[in-house]
Formats: C-alpha cells, sequence, structure tokens
C-alpha cells in the first residue's frame, strides 16, 4: 500500500473517491482517531472506537476518552464481522457477482448495476443490496459463508435472542429509503415467481409520523413510488412488486392502548373485592391487528426498521437498581422508546 502526503488538510478538500465506484483512495488516521494529511491506496478497513465512560452523567460525549490503546498500542480497534463479509462480498463481485443467484436475482442485480435506474445508483447503496443477497443466497451455500453466518447468528443470539437481525450501516443522505425499496422489490419478485424462501410481506417501522409519510414511496400503490420513479425494477417485474403486502407505522403503533377509559374510582368500585385487576387495554393479539392485520396471515414476514439505532434489547446483566442510579430522563426515555419497538417486533415473531 502506498501513500502520499499532501498539502491541505482533509477539511480542505475531503473528497477522494467517486461515489459511484468502490473507494481507492482514503485519508490516514492519527492513532487518536483523527484525520492525517496522509492518503493511501484502497478502502479503509471498519474501524471502531471503545471510549471510556464519563466519570459524571452529565459529561458530554466530547468529554469521552477514546485514548484506550489496543495490544498494537493503538486507539482503534478492527471490525473483524464487517472487515470479513465485505472481503467475501468482494470476491464474490469480482468474480461476477451471480453465482449461487436465483435467476430473478441475477436480473435485478443487473438492472442495478448497469445503471438502468433513474438516478445511478451510489455504490454503497449497490453495496448494501449485494451484501443482504450475498447473506441471504450466496453464504449458505459456500464454506466461508457459512462462517459468517455463524458469526452473524452468535451476535444475534447475544443482542437479540430469538430475532435475526442484519443491518446496513449507511450515512445521511446516501439514499437508505432506495436500498429499502431494492429489499423489497429483491423478495417481492422473487417470492411471486414462486421461490418459496421469499416474502412478500413486509412491516416497515420507523421513529415518527413524519419519517413514516416519507416512507410511503416503498408502496407499490402509491404514485410517486420509487419502483416506477426510479424505474428501480424492470417493467415487466413491476406487476410482482404490486402482489406484495406492505404496512408502514411508527413504533408508538406497538403501544397497547386503552379500550376503556375509566377513572380510578369507577375502577376500584367495578372490582369490589376481585383481587384480579381489570383489564381495560388491549390484548397483544388485538394490538397486532389493528397495526398490521393484512400482514397476520403470511408465514413469513420481513421487517424492516428504518433508524434501526433506536431499536434494541437491553442488556439484563445491569440490575435495575444500578440502572436507575445512572441514567438521566433522556436515556430513560430513549430505552423505554427502544424496548417498546423490540417488543413490538417480538410481539409479531410470536404470532
Amino acid at each position: 500500500m502506498s501513500a502520499d502526503t499532501v498539502e491541505n488538510a482533509p477539511q480542505d478538500n475531503p473528497i477522494l473517491n467517486s461515489p459511484y465506484s468502490a473507494p481507492e483512495l482514503h485519508w490516514e488516521l492519527t492513532d487518536e482517531g483523527g484525520f492525517s494529511q496522509t492518503v493511501r491506496d484502497g478502502r479503509r478497513r471498519s474501524v471502531y472506537y471503545v471510549p471510556v465512560a464519563p466519570k459524571s452523567r452529565k459529561s458530554s460525549q466530547a468529554e469521552l476518552d477514546f485514548s484506550i490503546e489496543d495490544a498494537a498500542g493503538r486507539a482503534f480497534r478492527e471490525n473483524a464481522l464487517v472487515n470479513g463479509v465485505r472481503e467475501q462480498v468482494d470476491r464474490w463481485r469480482r468474480e461476477g457477482g451471480q453465482r449461487h443467484l436465483t435467476h430473478e436475482t441475477q436480473r435485478l442485480l443487473e438492472h442495478w448495476r448497469t445503471s438502468q435506474m433513474q438516478p445511478q445508483p451510489f455504490f454503497c447503496q449497490l453495496e448494501a443490496i449485494e451484501t443482504m443477497i450475498w447473506l441471504a443466497e450466496v453464504a449458505p451455500q459456500t464454506a466461508a459463508g457459512k462462517r459468517w453466518l455463524g458469526e452473524l447468528t452468535k451476535e444475534n443470539e447475544s443482542a437479540n435472542p430469538g430475532l435475526l437481525r442484519l443491518a446496513a450501516k449507511m450515512a445521511t443522505g446516501s439514499g437508505k429509503t432506495t436500498v429499502m425499496a431494492m429489499l423489497i422489490a429483491w423478495q417481492a419478485v422473487n417470492a411471486a415467481r414462486g421461490r418459496r424462501r421469499f416474502s412478500d410481506a413486509f412491516l416497515i417501522i420507523c421513529p415518527g409520523i413524519t419519517i413514516r409519510d416519507r416512507l410511503k414511496v416503498l408502496d407499490p400503490n402509491d404514485p410517486g413510488n420509487y419502483y416506477q420513479t426510479l424505474r428501480l425494477v424492470p417493467d415487466d417485474m413491476l406487476g410482482d412488486v404490486r402482489k406484495s403486502r406492505i404496512v408502514i407505522t411508527n413504533y408508538h403503533a406497538f403501544k397497547q392502548r386503552e379500550k376503556l377509559k375509566i377513572s380510578k374510582y369507577a375502577r376500584e368500585v367495578i372490582q369490589g373485592r376481585d383481587p384480579e385487576p381489570i383489564v381495560t387495554t388491549e390484548t397483544e393479539g388485538e394490538m397486532l391487528r389493528r397495526v398490521c392485520k393484512p400482514l397476520l396471515a403470511r408465514r413469513n414476514v420481513i421487517v424492516m426498521n428504518d433508524e434501526a439505532h433506536h431499536c434494541y434489547q437491553e442488556n439484563p446483566g445491569k440490575s435495575e437498581e444500578a440502572k436507575a442510579g445512572d441514567e438521566s430522563d433522556d436515556i430513560k426515555h430513549n430505552k423505554e422508546a427502544a424496548r417498546l419497538w423490540i417488543n413490538g417486533i417480538h410481539a409479531l415473531n410470536r404470532r
């Protein structure tokens, strides 16, 4: 790998690569994680930082200590899982990126890779959909792929017992909604043409009403849908996408609503001496019928979490007393939102 030192700092001229092809250059990082003035060949490997928790919960993110060193004396750690999967997808792409795929998937990838979409997709969008396709169709049929699927399964069992979750981490403005439409098209077209491993039922969950309204472009029956406006699929596949069932909601919908609003006094009178409390909220089944009734007859449902970092399962290792002492109101609010979101998905999974 060669290196060149440039006169201008990265903040003056940060862009080194075209957005439409794989990165060929990158700014070298310092041991503290900042940008140096050295440009190196190739793509930077995925790394992450392990900050020291602030002594006070009032400390800002900027006050976190990033100076932890690994065995090599560096402040950052390599993300082996991301790099390992990325290398396998790169190798598969260099070999043609068609092996082990269904005919329908091959046609869709050719459509996306040959810029028949308008506008032309970014490399990061293609890589995201290629990675998901590789994990679902290619990895189960190769030794290296099975290894990485095993690693992903192990990580999921640790963080999300009972759920297999895959994430594409993409920058703001890089076209995540388009990638979601690609995922829907890939699954829906294969399902419509008899591929039983695929699904034509999709639950799309987002953090709020504003984002929910923006995601209407994922509904193939919406006038502004991406499948037509972006020429996302070949014309003969548009009907296949329209056969899918898509529900778009915000996570707040998972909160079980009150069916009968009564005052505290009226509740006490009605309950009398009965030790069992009066249940006036929806059951789990009633909530699901309200939120996603069109999907409940399907055997397999694909759930897409937009802004998925808001949806997580809490680490059970910490006691409730310790949590209560450590957390600000904002942290408690965020954890309650995450709990509502992930519990809604678990409810659908049980159904």
